[in-house]
């Protein structure tokens, strides 16, 4: 684990608004729909723990682009499929600025792959990145924001993992995020009334998505990064009395 970055003050919550100022740590945040969500997250005033694994180049221009909002940005580097680092990663942001107050698990690989294909190394790595790197951090974040009466947690689904509906190319990924959701639901019951809520974004079909078929899209195109960001930020402006939800970005796919 390493960590780059300024130093500061601690965090507080400001009278009559719903969002603290303090640290949001996003998970892979180098690039992409994680870059998308530190900006977003520093423009609303949050100073960033940018996370990345292999990147290091891309995560220093996040942080870049963070600062440029006006707030302080912290590069933390940990594979998130070792608890460990993962541990580590959460407790090194909440040190950064004074205190975490918002964590966003973006973090999640993706295969496709006919299901009697896929591999040991991959079936452990699809779990391990998307359901037990979520699970760590936000078992490591809880006590935290609790202990600071106020916090929110925004996990990444899938859009339709929870349907039950058979997805033969993408199983071990599917499993993971409804894993992901049952985690969110579950953690936000353990920590409703302490002022810290759980909740998660579904994307369907992104412009960043490997494949895009939009022809099962009834909106009849593939969703913004923007709407993904602007999805998540519902769920860290609004009031700790909405918890436990999911909001699918998916222009009506799977329904």
């Amino acid at each position: 684990m390493s960590r780059e970055g300024p130093t500061g003050a601690g965090v507080t919550v400001p009278p009559g608004t719903g969002l603290a100022t303090g640290t949001a740590l996003v998970t892979g945040a180098a690039r992409g729909i994680g870059r998308a969500l530190a900006v977003a997250l520093a423009a609303e005033g949050l100073d960033v723990a940018v996370h990345y694994r292999g990147s290091a180049v891309d995560a220093e221009e996040t942080a870049r682009l963070c600062r440029e909002r006006g707030v302080r940005a912290v590069t933390l580097r940990a594979d998130l499929t070792v608890p460990a680092q993962a541990r580590a990663l959460v407790r090194d942001a909440h040190a950064a600025f004074g205190g975490l107050a918002v964590l966003v698990n973006n973090v999640g690989n993706y295969v496709n792959r006919p299901l009697l294909d896929v591999t040991d190394e991959q079936w452990a790595d699809m779990l391990g990145s998307n359901l037990t790197a979520t699970f760590v951090t936000c078992q490591e974040a809880a006590p935290l924001l609790r202990a600071r009466g106020w916090g929110r947690i925004v996990n990444l689904g899938f859009a339709g993992a929870s349907a039950g509906v058979a997805r033969p190319g993408i199983v071990p990924y599917v499993i993971a995020k409804a894993g992901v959701l049952q985690l969110s639901r579950s953690l936000a019951v353990t920590l409703a009334g302490s002022g810290v809520s759980v909740n998660v974004v579904s994307p369907g079909v992104i412009e960043t998505s490997v494949s895009q078929p939009v022809r099962e899209i009834p909106a009849g195109r593939v969703g913004t990064v923007a709407e993904l960001v602007e999805a998540a930020l519902f769920f860290i402006r609004a009031s700790d009395y909405v918890t436990g939800q999911e909001l699918e970005v998916a222009g009506g796919w799977h329904l």
